[in-house]
């Protein structure tokens, strides 16, 4: 089955492409996490780039890195300051969702650039769609991803798409010793969104919530067992958000067994006929692959692919 889209869509705004040379500003919106500078820094410059790092990333107060004040502050200076050419977030966690109705997104949007991160970092992906309209990326964060030492290809997904190297019409590669698994066959044309799906669960009834309508939607999650996932996707298609998918693309699952998983997925997607392919690796494991989130993309579950359909940086 082949799934069209209905209507146009309008693809997010692509953001400037990391230049060489280029500046990573670090940012802790989440949990804290003890950080290397030296280790971090080296780590960067050994690949041509130098950090930024903003002040909450060294502060720690119970489960969140720093007060709500400390991090929404780190958020804004980081998309404020012209010399910060793209963002990465330190960890995920817990955190996120208490900044989201405190956000500038006048200002993000004015100063729109890369900006990288997973997990708990999700309810940031998910109102930047909604309100500033602009490509964001679900890729690896510093500590756990790059810093971690994560196989490759982490590090060349990531550092390929913020520099441009992945263009319209582009595959995104996945490696090949990771099969991937086909739930329900045909071709989807959306917008990517998503991420983890314990966040996107957590945000409905909000303003921040995911925008359904046209969209191949992206879940991974982590330490949630198969009756919870079970208890996530039902939420989300009681609430009406599953009927409006054009597809899915199923992450990473970390800990729940891959036949349950495949049947639960049939389960819930066979109704809906829309395309579904399972296994990417992006998410909460290594390797952890680089999405564009917001972007327009071509799914298709029967072939294994997944397809560019716009740029989503520009060069300078």
């Amino acid at each position: 089955m082949t799934v069209r889209p209905t209507h146009i869509l309008c693809p997010h705004a692509p953001v400037p492409a990391l230049p060489l040379e280029g500046i990573i500003g670090v940012i802790a919106p989440a949990g804290p996490a003890a950080l290397d500078t030296d280790k971090a820094m080296a780590w960067m410059r050994a690949r041509g780039y130098s950090l930024r790092v903003f002040p909450g990333v060294y502060e720690k107060d119970g489960y969140l890195a720093g007060s709500d004040d400390v991090r929404l502050n780190d958020l804004h200076a980081a998309f404020a300051d012209s010399a910060v050419d793209a963002i990465i977030c330190l960890r995920g966690g817990y955190g996120t969702p208490r900044l989201l109705d405190r956000i500038d997104f006048d200002l993000l949007r004015r100063n729109a650039k890369p900006f990288i991160g997973y997990s708990d970092i999700t309810a940031l992906h998910l109102a930047i769609s909604r309100h500033a309209g602009f490509v964001t990326f679900h890729g690896p964060l510093l500590n756990a991803d790059l810093l971690g030492d994560k196989q490759q290809p982490t590090e060349s997904s990531f550092f390929n798409m913020l520099r441009g190297q992945m263009k319209a019409g582009s595959v995104i590669a996945h490696p090949v010793a990771y099969p991937l698994t086909t739930i329900e066959p045909g071709i989807a044309h959306g917008r990517l969104l998503g991420g983890n799906l314990s966040m996107i669960a957590a945000t409905m009834g909000t303003p921040y919530e995911i925008e359904a309508d046209g969209v191949i939607l992206l879940i991974e999650d982590v330490n949630e067992p198969l009756y919870r996932i079970d208890r996530l996707l039902t939420q989300l298609r009681l609430a009406g958000t599953l009927h409006k998918l054009r597809g899915v693309l199923v992450g990473d699952v970390a800990g729940v067994d891959g036949a349950a998983l495949e049947q639960l997925l049939k389960q819930t997607f066979e109704p809906l006929r829309i395309p579904v392919l399972a296994g990417w690796r992006s998410g909460h494991c290594d390797p952890n692959l680089t999405l564009p989130m917001g972007a327009l993309v071509r799914l298709d579950a029967g072939e294994k692919v997944l397809v560019l359909e716009q740029d989503v940086v520009v060069r300078a």
